[in-house]
């Protein structure tokens, strides 16, 4: 099915991808007055709120800060039911604002992009596409060539799912399911034994609910987390009155991670300069007020050493009082890496899952999957017998989305070619040899490291601000150069090697995916020093950018 699918296939911006940054990237553009197409994979709008419908699904960013916050119209038609709301109701609020704002028109759903190359005689981006779940390329339905004078790409930091690499998936004889991908239907695990392979954000968010449900639940850890309570409930009125949401949002743009943390809320005094009776109190403090904030509970906290290790104690405390048998705890505790080395979860009840006696805790560590078969996994302890798995094993993050797409900047170069090494990118917004196409929270930018919201925002801003300049201007193209690019890839890079950041195994690095390069790859320098760059390159008349008149 496509929304609204104009006429044309020629447009002034194409913007693949129909989640928050889509939407209103979509708005900002016909505000300006530009013929715009958003593509999009789904038959629906919602990005990742779209495809991740697992039980337990919500996100970390206390929902009356991840609401949109250049409408007031929109502040008063919404109302979110929970602190931490649930994903119904994330994709619920991303169609209030489809509607609100009358943007299926111009959203063509059903729709994979399959290359993008830029046409350097015409300055114009040429991208084929075909249906979705069309996989030979063209099929009955046949794909379409659309051209544009830009190219935003707006496909997500955590939408390109990771397939294990695990001999004999494709054998199991039982119904198995992905958190990336989880079926519209939903899935009622009643009766069955589960197995679930995967203990991260979505696996931490999956297992209590689907353990309510299954006969017996088998969970494949190999790696522990740290984790952190969510303490949700539901919102009143007065939590998300128009004051309390301006109040909120100003705070959170003066966070390094964009979210509303009272200057009291954090302690200013290096973790160290406390006493260890101290130290307690203010963990406990921030562990009761539950959520992210414990990221920045002391100054020195992200940095290896006595601060950090002194969270990770106070954490894996948690975990053995929580947890009733001393040896399963100890397997749920982390081991090996720092604290925010590795994105922190956020819980409702994981650890207290493990009391249950329909759940049992297998330890990849000490034997390790040997391979799935028709009837459940070999491990190095045997067989397990499943009737039904569910793979919870994230995402090619970052720039999978990206990659997965053939991208052909000048001299059809591949974007995959040029990222090798490693993502390149100017303030996680262009790359250079890729003129008038631009990145929503690339590599480079705070991103996963922020409130998307926030961060999808001001990227959005930034980019439809910028094709205002270029048209006021006579600029028919505009590139990174490699000097300015090299230069914030260095700058990126020198910030986070003092933090935890780059020390952990993890997705910010690259590492859940084999052959990719490892290179930390979210900005960590903090969201007012990126806003302040951002705005510094465009007051200097965009800076680092070469720009091309018509």
């Amino acid at each position: 099915m496509t929304t609204g699918q104009p006429a044309s296939s020629d447009f002034d911006v194409i913007v693949v991808g129909a989640g928050y940054s889509g939407l209103y990237l979509l708005h900002r553009l016909r505000a300006q007055g530009r013929r715009v197409r958003v593509l999009e994979a789904g038959d629906g709008v919602g990005g990742t709120w779209y495809w991740n419908r697992y039980p337990g699904a919500r996100c970390d960013v206390e929902s009356v800060e991840y609401g949109f916050s250049f409408s007031a119209e929109l502040d008063e038609r919404w109302r979110w039911s929970e602190r931490y709301s649930a994903q119904p109701d994330i994709l619920a609020y991303l169609n209030t604002v489809a509607d609100t704002f009358d943007l299926r028109p111009d959203i063509q759903l059903n729709t994979t992009v399959t290359s993008a190359a830029y046409d350097e005689s015409a300055h114009r981006w040429r991208l084929r596409t075909r249906p979705s779940g069309d996989t030979d390329g063209g099929g009955a339905g046949g794909g379409e060539e659309l051209t544009a004078q830009f190219c935003v790409m707006a496909t997500g930091c955590l939408s390109k799912p990771k397939v294990p690499d695990i001999a004999g998936l494709d054998s199991f004889a039982g119904p198995s399911y992905s958190t990336s991908s989880w079926p519209h239907r939903g899935v009622d695990f009643t009766g069955q034994r589960v197995g679930v392979i995967g203990t991260g954000s979505s696996g931490v968010q999956a297992i209590p609910l689907i353990a309510e449900q299954a006969a017996h639940l088998h969970v494949f850890q190999r790696t522990a987390n740290y984790i952190v309570p969510a303490h949700n409930h539901e919102l009143s009125e007065h939590d998300q009155g128009a004051e309390k949401l301006a109040t909120r949002r100003r705070s959170g743009l003066g966070c390094p991670l964009g979210v509303a943390f009272e200057p009291t809320e954090v302690n200013a005094v290096p973790a160290m300069e406390l006493s260890a009776e101290e130290r307690e109190a203010e963990f406990e403090r921030l562990w009761e007020r539950g959520g992210l904030v414990m990221m920045l509970a002391f100054p020195d906290l992200l940095v290896e050493g006595e601060a950090n290790r002194a969270a990770a104690d106070f954490l894996k405390s948690k975990i053995r009082a929580k947890v009733h048998d001393p040896s399963i705890a100890e397997i749920l505790t982390p081991k090996g890496y720092p604290v925010g080395s590795k994105r922190l979860c956020v819980d409702t009840s994981y650890y207290e899952t493990f009391n249950r006696d329909n759940v049992s805790l297998v330890d990849l560590t000490a034997t390790p999957i040997d391979r799935v078969t028709p009837a459940g996994v070999l491990t190095g302890a045997g067989e397990v017998p499943l009737d039904a798995l569910v793979l919870a094993t994230g995402f090619d993050a970052m720039t999978g989305a990206l990659t997965a797409i053939d991208i052909r900047g000048r001299g059809g170069v591949p974007l995959s070619r040029s990222w090798a090494d490693g993502p390149r990118s100017l303030l996680g917004l262009a790359v250079a040899g890729f003129p008038n196409l631009f990145t929503v929270t690339g590599p480079g930018s705070p991103s996963v490291l922020s409130n998307m919201r926030l961060s999808i925002e001001q990227h959005v801003d930034w980019i439809t601000d910028c094709l205002a300049y270029l048209a006021e201007n006579g600029i028919a193209a505009i590139e990174a150069t490699e000097g300015a690019q090299e230069s914030w890839v260095a700058h990126a890079a020198e910030v986070a090697e003092p933090t935890v950041f780059p020390r952990g195994a993890s997705w910010y690095t690259g590492t859940n995916v084999p052959g990719k390069a490892r290179v930390f790859m979210p900005y960590i320098g903090g969201v007012p020093a990126y806003r302040e760059a951002c705005d510094k390159v465009a007051a200097e008349g965009y800076q680092g950018f070469e720009l091309t008149r018509a």
